[in-house]
């Protein structure tokens, strides 16, 4: 054996172990009180922003694109919340994917279920329209305790974290269907299922157009009007924020009327918006570690080109 393949095969294994070593504690976490997690969570972040000084500047950097009348230090305040947010939704995974449902009731306030359950009883299709909050696993959960859905996935690099991720999507989910599996995610809206889709991600695909997002222009999907128009389905928003207490509170909204509309670009604006409706109301608990105004073109400066 080659001591290249040598080195690579035990880098590799020790990468595994310390997926599986943390994986395993966050299963042991969930045993805990959650305001004991959740204050665990809060530290972690804390940690990490010390840690990953390069995220902070990417989350600073969105921020000041997306809301140029804070000033600085209000930015900076709100990127250190953000990151204590991300630290408490790395222990909510653990929740999510593994805590028995006695353990999350009387966590959340869900409002609106009533929605789903009359499109459920009609036998029409959903998208539950929603974005990449750090509660999104939790808040997902919460909703599925009362109305089982379906949910498009991305599988994780880490082949140990995307072994977990599956088999709980598997248990909880009625089905997961790859978020490239557009015939898949088709078949299963025109068959009735409500399906999980958070589509403010600023991924390079044949459906996309640069759109503003906060008023900047960003990689935006324009597949959502189009997936529900050639599925008959409908999309219905819903929004989860972690409260300072504790617990969470959950709002299903009501089938939007105008979407699909005049066009896919005119739609994802719309959905845009929206999505910027939910942010405000919970600015910290949204993924602003994530570039989201990258791949934008020559006439665009790259803002995060000083940034790995």
């Amino acid at each position: 054996m080659k001591a290249g393949t040598f080195t690579s095969g035990v880098r590799e294994g020790l990468v595994r172990a310390l997926m599986l070593s943390g994986l395993g504690f966050l299963w042991l976490c969930t045993r805990l009180p959650f305001r004991v997690q959740a204050a665990a969570g809060r530290g972690f972040g804390r940690i990490a922003y010390a840690v990953y000084p390069y995220r902070k500047d990417v989350a600073l950097t969105n921020l000041r694109l997306c809301f140029p009348e804070m000033g600085e230090k209000e930015r900076e305040a709100l990127v250190r919340r953000h990151f204590e947010a991300m630290g408490i939704g790395l222990f909510e995974v653990g929740m999510a994917w593994w805590a028995p449902d006695r353990r999350l009731k009387g966590l959340a306030r869900v409002e609106g279920m009533e929605h789903l359950r009359r499109l459920r009883k009609e036998g029409r299709g959903a998208l539950l329209l929603t974005a990449h909050f750090t509660t999104l696993e939790i808040v997902g959960r919460f909703v599925n305790l009362g109305h089982r859905f379906s949910c498009l996935y991305r599988k994780p690099n880490d082949p140990t974290v995307a072994k977990y991720m599956t088999r709980s999507r598997e248990r909880l989910m009625e089905r997961i269907i790859h978020f490239d599996d557009m015939v898949g995610l088709i078949r299963a809206l025109k068959a009735g299922d409500h399906v999980w889709y958070a589509p403010d991600q600023g991924k390079l695909f044949k459906y996309t157009a640069l759109l503003p997002f906060f008023g900047e222009p960003a990689v935006t999907n324009t597949a959502t009007s189009r997936i529900a128009k050639m599925a008959g389905a409908v999309i219905v928003p819903f929004f989860g924020r972690r409260e300072g207490d504790g617990t969470y509170t959950v709002t299903i909204y009501p089938p939007l009327e105008d979407i699909p509309g005049e066009s896919p670009e005119a739609d994802a604006r719309a959905v845009n918006k929206l999505l910027e409706s939910f942010i405000r109301t919970a600015p910290d608990q949204y993924f602003w570690l994530h570039k989201r105004f990258k791949n934008r073109g020559a006439d665009y400066p790259d803002p995060y080109a000083a940034k790995p």
